[in-house]
């Protein structure tokens, strides 16, 4: 039991009145699918098609601010299934999270936009992908999990190394 005079460090016993909540906080408010495209181009000749085709798979991921505490995260994944004749199917997907965030580090605020959020969008935009092939009349497309996480290092280590490639900014007025 504190005495008086004690000072309390624990911030979860006494919450900051609204307005003043100072924790940090970071969660997904939304999801929805923002565009969504299947072609089955060459249907019905593809359905007899004998070989198996080849798998394209490219992602994007995006963020843009709605405003102070929200951003928009975008997932965006094209699939090409290519045959030997031609396309089979393919699928472009833009699905979309809107992620509130208040009281983090820019640092974190850029991570959880780029690594967290997709993260948690991908199983409800892979599942979009697996119905769409099979409604397409194609085996469901499962996609394998993606390490966002792994991915974000990888692209910070980048730039890191490519900024320490190119040398020290230029100093002075030339």
């Amino acid at each position: 039991m504190a005495e008086e005079g004690d000072v309390l460090t624990d911030l979860n016993m006494h919450p900051a009145p609204n307005g003043e909540d100072t924790q940090p906080v970071a969660g997904i408010i939304s999801q929805y699918v923002k565009d969504l495209s299947v072609e089955n181009p060459n249907a019905p000749d593809s359905y007899q098609w004998n070989d198996q085709p080849q798998i394209d798979l490219q992602f994007n991921i995006g963020a843009s601010p709605v405003n102070d505490e929200i951003h928009e995260v975008e997932l965006k994944i094209n699939v090409t299934a290519k045959a030997e004749k031609g396309n089979a199917y393919l699928v472009e997907l833009s699905y979309c999270g809107l992620v509130g965030m208040r009281n983090l580090p820019d640092e974190q605020m850029h991570a959880f936009l780029y690594a967290e959020a997709p993260r948690i969008l991908f199983p409800f935009a892979r599942r979009i992908i697996g119905d769409a092939t099979r409604d397409a009349g194609y085996q469901p497309l499962m996609l394998d999990p993606i390490d966002f996480n792994g991915l974000y290092v990888q692209q910070l280590q980048r730039k890191v190394d490519e900024e320490a490639a190119a040398g020290p900014a230029p100093v002075g007025n030339a």
